[in-house]
């Protein structure tokens, strides 16, 4: 994937976030989109109070992977690089 291209898809990535971003803005936090790697696993960040929630897991995969997959559906998955880790 060339800089370019990843640079596409990152943008493409972050305006499919825009359906999730209020809910997350309600409770405080957001999300940012850090990186995309070669397999197309989109590496987000949280942010706010979404940083310190015990639900983030749940949300990553509910809404976040959702949302993007929904808009791009090449993308494999999605990975916080931050955030609780369950156990």
């Amino acid at each position: 994937m060339s800089v370019t291209e990843k640079q596409d898809l990152i943008a493409k990535i972050d305006h499919a976030l825009n359906d999730v971003r209020p809910h997350l803005a309600v409770d405080g936090g957001n999300v940012e989109v850090v990186d995309i790697t070669e397999n197309k696993i989109v590496r987000v960040k949280w942010l706010g109070s979404c940083e310190n929630c015990t639900m983030s897991a749940m949300t990553l995969k509910a809404g976040i992977e959702q949302a993007i997959k929904n808009k791009i559906p090449e993308v494999n998955g999605v990975e916080a690089i931050n955030g609780v880790v369950s156990k």
